[in-house]
Parts: structure tokens; sequence; C-alpha cells
């Protein structure tokens, strides 16, 4: 499945084990394997209210607690495989338990919980108290500015005036190799089209740059929404299609609205995994 390009292997989960560290690199993998940012495990609902639960883990096999065009693609899973029949439900992630709207049969929204900015959330180190902007140099010698947001897993997000010319790569290692943010982070960088509109890059913890990122894309808006550079409901660009934001009030939980595609189903095979 895909939500705007972000693509994912989804496993039924509810009679079964979690997938090892190397069935998640072998699955991932797009030259021997199925190929994908993430995989995705549906479970068996957690709360009285969700329809179901999902877990994540990214490419390299390890965790992770948060992906919301991961979640609109577990939310269409759901609905088709019968598991909830009205136009909103709940799923549980990792990190808490969020409703979903059914906008029609490929159109999603989810509410992703409210933006963190405190450091100890994040978490983010080296900084005692929340700053709209931190300023750090990093290894590669780069002197940078970015803020930084949780939404359920640690996003690092820098304004840039082209984002196509943004070194996203080099900046994004850096600073998942920094001490800032142990273990890693999520890197966006985002432009400012207009009060309604942004573009946005995202170099993902365990993925590389994807096509998209909904918690990514989240944190970005969430950024420049507190700081009043744009208005509370945005589209967000990514190279793999276009996200709606919405955050009206601060005391609100942010909703992300988007699409989520099934591309094929299949069982995999993989010798060494015998």
């Amino acid at each position: 499945m895909h939500g705007a390009g972000n693509d994912f292997v989804i496993l039924d989960l509810r009679d079964a084990k979690s997938p090892s560290p190397g069935l998640c690199r072998a699955l991932a993998d797009r030259h021997t394997g199925v190929g994908c940012d993430l995989i995705l495990g549906i479970r068996a609902p957690r709360s009285v209210e969700a329809a179901a639960s999902f877990e994540i883990w990214t490419a390299d096999g390890s965790p992770s607690q948060q992906c919301g065009n991961g979640a609109r693609c577990v939310a269409a899973w759901v609905v088709r495989a019968g598991l909830t029949q009205g136009p909103r439900f709940a799923l549980d992630s990792p990190v808490g338990t969020h409703m979903v709207d059914v906008l029609n049969e490929q159109s999603f929204s989810i509410a992703l919980g409210m933006p963190q900015f405190t450091p100890e959330r994040i978490p983010l180190f080296g900084f005692d108290e929340e700053q709209h902007l931190y300023e750090a140099d990093l290894v590669s010698g780069s002197r940078l500015r970015f803020a930084a947001v949780s939404m359920g897993n640690p996003h690092a997000v820098i304004e840039v005036d082209d984002v196509d010319a943004a070194p996203v790569a080099r900046i994004g290692q850096a600073l998942q190799g920094s001490d800032f943010f142990p273990p890693t982070v999520n890197v966006g960088f985002a432009e400012v089209v207009s009060r309604g509109s942004i573009r946005l890059r995202v170099y993902e913890y365990g993925a590389g740059e994807t096509l998209a990122c909904g918690s990514g894309a989240c944190a970005a808006a969430a950024v420049l929404m507190r700081r009043e550079r744009v208005d509370r409901n945005v589209s967000v660009a990514l190279p793999g299609g276009e996200l709606q934001v919405s955050w009206l009030d601060a005391a609100e939980q942010i909703l992300l609205a988007g699409p989520a595609a099934f591309v094929y189903e299949g069982q995999f095979s993989h010798a060494s995994l015998q």
C-alpha cells in the first residue's frame, strides 16, 4: 500500500508473531524483497473504542512509534476487511488512540495527537528550554537553525527558501548522527509557498528520503503555524503527492488528511529466512 508515495508492506498479525529485524530488512529491500519505506503490522485493538491496532517497523528492522501515511493505509485496510462499518472509527497506534474519518473510498483523515515542543518530550538534548528555533554546530561543520517537535516520533524542521535545492541527505544524516536527537530523528525541509501552502521533503530515520511523510507533514505544519508563518489549515506538497494538515487550535489534536491506495497482495518467500 502507499499514501502519497510513502509505501508500506502491511502484515496481518492478528494471529501471528512480530516480524524479526531480518525479515523486515528482507521485505523492505527494493532489489531482492518487496520494497517499502516501512512495515506495518495489524493486530487486534488494545482499546475498547478501536477497530484495530498496528505496529510499525522501519526498513532497517527497528521499531517506530508513529506514521501518519501508514495510519491512513491501516484505516483503508480495516475498512476493506470489514472490521468497521461506520464513517468514523478509532485505531490504536504504538503511541495512542486516533480517531479516523472516512472521507471517501481512497481518502481518510486521522487525528495524530498534540504536537509536543518541550525538549524532554521530543526528546531533544543539549537545550534546557523550549525555543521556536534552535541553533547548533554539526559535526559536518554546518551551523544550523532548526525547530523541533514530537508527533509521537521526533522531528527536526528546517525552513528553506527552495526545497528543491536543499541538502536533504547531507544535513539529514548529520542531524541523525548528532547527539541532539538520540537515538535518531526525522528531518524535514520546508518551503513556505503561501499562507495556505507548504512544499516539503523529509529524510526519515531507517529509510532515507521518502516520497511522503505524514507525521513529517504535521510536524512542519505545526512548527510553521506556531510561528504564524502559515494559516491553521494548509496543503503540504511532497514529492509523492499532497496532504492536508489542520490544527485549528493549540488545545486540539492535529488532523492529517490524504489518500491511501492498495497496490498488490501476495506471499513472500525468502530462502535465507526459511
